[in-house]
């Protein structure tokens, strides 16, 4: 079996390669990377998986990157993926995401495969939550707040329209918050965890900048969200669309709370005006009954070890850095 990775350098699709090198060995590995791209994620997975060069926005680009790798399953990760920048740059997120989903399916046509597609769309598509609503089913009304939610939206109905006009086989997997080590700074829980491991190196001073702290999350360690995209293509209906979710909300004011307990000082928290958004997402708890029933899949890692990780990920990282010159 042969499969392709868009984003294969990114937060989860490292953490999907690393899945299917060590537990599925009989699979070979494709996944797309941009020039540009940082390699330290996938720095472990050096010649066991086969990198190819690809603008997801350019469609010949993606021609070539699927007549070389020839998938029997893609998983589509690659994604302007942090909600704010969406609002500074709303086109930008628009071409990434529609345009190169797009280029995708046209390839996936044009050279008359017949792959599996898993979509990584988002719960931020359900946006403005009713509290009658939760936890939030797939029948739940898309009500999106941000351009990144609406570019979502755009990815998972792409999603459907081609599976309904063309038979392409896409599987839509609305993922709640996932989290764990190597997760991008930008994101809140790593954002925090390195604000912690700053201060404990010495650093920083002791005062963490937080945003809103109200917002209620629904995390998911991204290794078992990776181990869901798996299962999506293995037992999932193509044309579907799967919540994938703990079922567990927590506020960003609980889990920053945990992730102090496990800090090695003293640490004082003051709200940064900048870190808040136009309009926010304030209640995303996900009911994955669906995709349970379907796959078997159950999450297994306990948050608290999730924190616990991401925040030995980022005191390992900043132990690594160079010290700063003198004279």
């Amino acid at each position: 079996m042969r499969v392709l990775i868009t984003g294969i350098t990114g937060f989860a699709g490292s953490h999907l390669a690393d899945f299917l090198v060590a537990e599925h060995p009989e699979v070979e590995v494709f996944g797309t990377y941009r020039w540009r791209s940082r390699r330290e994620n996938i720095e472990q997975l050096e010649g066991k998986v086969t990198l190819v060069e690809t603008e997801l926005r350019d469609y010949a680009s993606v021609v070539a990157a699927l007549r070389r790798s020839e998938p029997d399953a893609i998983f589509h990760l690659a994604a302007q993926s942090f909600v704010p920048t969406s609002w500074s740059a709303p086109s930008d997120t628009f071409v990434t995401n529609v345009v190169g989903q797009t280029n995708l399916f046209e390839a996936v046509r044009a050279l008359g495969l017949d792959p599996r597609i898993q979509i990584a769309c988002s719960s931020e598509e359900y946006g403005l939550v009713l509290p009658d609503e939760v936890p939030i089913r797939e029948t739940n009304p898309l009500r999106p707040l941000s351009p990144y939610a609406v570019s979502k939206v755009s990815q998972d109905y792409l999603g459907y329209q081609y599976f309904q006009s063309y038979g392409i086989k896409a599987i839509r997997t609305r993922g709640f918050n996932h989290t764990g080590p190597r997760r991008g700074e930008v994101f809140v829980t790593s954002n925090f965890a390195k604000q912690v491991a700053e201060i404990e190196a010495g650093l920083k001073a002791p005062v963490l900048a937080v945003g809103n702290l109200d917002a209620v999350r629904d995390f998911t360690d991204v290794r078992d969200m990776v181990r869901a995209y798996w299962l999506a293509v293995q037992r999932a209906k193509p044309g579907e669309v799967y919540n994938i979710a703990t079922g567990h909300g927590i506020t960003i004011r609980a889990m920053l709370d945990k992730l102090l307990a496990l800090a090695r000082v003293e640490v004082r928290v003051e709200t940064d005006p900048a870190r808040l958004r136009p309009s926010d997402v304030e209640v995303l708890i996900g009911d994955s009954s669906k995709f349970r029933g379907d796959t078997g899949w159950e999450p297994q890692i306990p948050f608290d070890r999730t924190l616990a990780d991401l925040l030995d990920h980022w005191r390992e990282r900043i132990a690594r850095r160079p010290a700063p010159s003198r004279g």
